[in-house]
């Protein structure tokens, strides 16, 4: 096309979205084609009746299953940042240490999720809790279209369970908050200027292991303008934490900001509700029944501990295909 290059910008974002659907059409092929041979190979086994054939080709088959609904999924992806890495941060809401052992159980989800995809993930920052589990943490996933899975989990997460802490054996409800931010590409660029930053240095603290050193390597960085904070202590060095908190405060003032015109793209300016307690996105009720539901797509599991062990595929589907 005549003038393509002319706009570096433009040519270099349009490359990865056709690569993006390139990588998507040969995914889908691949499986397909190991779908269609399995299907051929099992024809000839029940033909042949060769039973050890079939019982191979049966054990091959959950597999492709998986490939071709990845393979669906990928094609779902049509966000500007679906294919970025992500920034998940993880908060404690009501509820006191059985909502800090909630944050706990979530990150643990997140991480076992990241796990069964092949995906990195890596802890940025993290604040103990009280007495057990853990106030709130910022983890980063890194891997294709971690973004684009993501983001079906912003919002309120509730729990409702016998609480291992309350001796009289309640049962309680806790909540907590996460954020899900992408990783900015490097051509996006969001002003942020030295004097509204304020920059703290402080001892990093965790469960020990890289979380913990002996020398003020953590950064906290504040945005004076609209009180967004970053932090990061998950390198021991300084520097590098301060690059991250970085990309962190970025992506969060990035997503602020596209909150913010798409208010007003709405009229809905100034009267935007945000997540708040009782505003859940999906409830997970272990007593007195055993059901995960999701309350914007009524999508309901009724196997509690697969999703808390990273089993989230159905959830995000269900997501996309609703939010679509």
């Amino acid at each position: 096309m005549p003038g393509f290059w002319d706009d570096q910008e433009r040519a270099k974002k349009v490359q990865r979205q056709l690569g993006a659907l390139q990588d998507a059409i040969k995914s889908w092929e691949e499986a397909w084609e190991d779908a269609e041979e399995n299907s051929l190979l099992l024809e000839m086994a029940t033909e042949e009746k060769d039973s050890d054939m079939e019982n191979e080709i049966a054990s091959n088959l959950p597999a492709i299953e998986e490939r071709l609904g990845m393979a669906e999924l990928e094609c779902m992806f049509s966000g500007e940042h679906d294919e970025n890495n992500v920034m998940i941060s993880i908060h404690a809401g009501a509820g006191g240490t059985e909502a800090q052992d909630w944050v706990g159980i979530l990150l643990r989800m997140y991480l076992r999720w990241a796990e069964s995809k092949g995906f990195k993930a890596d802890i940025l920052d993290i604040l103990a809790g009280d007495e057990a589990g853990t106030k709130s943490v910022t983890i980063m996933i890194k891997g294709r279209y971690a973004y684009g899975y993501m983001r079906s989990e912003l919002g309120i997460h509730r729990l409702v369970r016998i609480s291992p802490f309350d001796a009289s054996g309640r049962r309680h409800t806790s909540f907590a908050s996460v954020m899900v931010m992408p990783e900015l590409d490097d051509d996006i660029n969001v002003e942020i200027e030295d004097k509204d930053l304020r920059i703290d240095t402080y001892r990093a603290s965790g469960a020990g292991g890289q979380h913990v050193n002996k020398t003020d390597s953590a950064i906290r960085i504040t945005h004076l303008p609209t009180g967004v904070v970053a932090q990061c202590q998950n390198e021991r060095s300084q520097h590098r934490n301060k690059d991250t908190a970085m990309k962190m405060l970025a992506a969060q003032l990035y997503e602020k900001e596209k909150e913010r015109q798409a208010a007003e793209a709405e009229g809905l300016s100034g009267d935007k509700k945000g997540i708040s307690w009782g505003s859940q996105i999906r409830s997970y009720v272990l007593q007195p029944y055993r059901m995960i539901k999701d309350h914007r797509t009524e999508v309901e599991v009724g196997n509690v501990d697969a999703v808390l062990d990273g089993g989230l595929d159905s959830f995000i589907k269900a997501y996309l295909l609703w939010a679509k």
